[in-house]
């Protein structure tokens, strides 16, 4: 178990930080707000902390925060690691050249992009995200950040449903994953 800044453990905190909203977006989904623990200054710098801890002793040269929550956490995570920040929009969010990946949807297709000059041949990122479910967003930005011809040293998250198996697809791509909280369900 780790420890948050001031030496205390901190997963069951931060696990009651986060609301959970029945039947959002659709009947029986149970959704996991982040937001109330985003507005706690002691969970969200514990929150931080703990996301950066693994890689502290890496070098990372760039944090791929996933839109929007992930804008958030990577930002913070990468003023931690001493690097800069990479954002990973949705398509037609960017004002550069771009290059996007297509992923799946429930119900169709999506694209994300980066700008095609974010990173450069070998940088090696670190793809932050606030939740990861089905793993559908983060696997397009592993391909999307592996066709840029960057390393990816590792996936973290504030909460993983691990009966949707996204954890393990990350994983499947020989990427350390790490997650602060787990929710059974959907």
């Amino acid at each position: 178990m780790r420890r948050d800044f001031d030496g205390e453990v901190f997963v069951r905190g931060l696990k009651d930080l986060i609301r959970t909203i029945p039947d959002y977006p659709k009947p029986g989904i149970m959704f996991r707000d982040v937001t109330t623990l985003l507005g706690d200054a002691k969970g969200l710098k514990t929150a931080v902390a703990a996301m950066a801890e693994p890689f502290e002793g890496e070098r990372v040269d760039a944090v791929a925060g996933i839109e929007a929550r992930g804008f958030i956490l990577g930002g913070a995570i990468a003023d931690r690691l001493g690097c800069g920040f990479i954002p990973i929009r949705k398509k037609g969010k960017l004002p550069w050249k771009t290059i996007g990946q297509e992923y799946t949807l429930e119900y169709g297709v999506d694209v994300i992009e980066i700008h095609e000059d974010a990173l450069a041949p070998g940088q090696r990122v670190l793809i932050v995200d606030d939740l990861i479910a089905t793993g559908g967003t983060a696997d397009a930005a592993v391909k999307l950040l592996r066709r840029s011809k960057g390393e990816i040293v590792g996936a973290t998250f504030i909460i993983d449903l691990p009966e949707l198996g996204g954890l393990e697809l990350v994983k499947s791509h020989g990427i350390p994953c790490h997650a602060l909280v787990a929710f059974d369900g959907h």
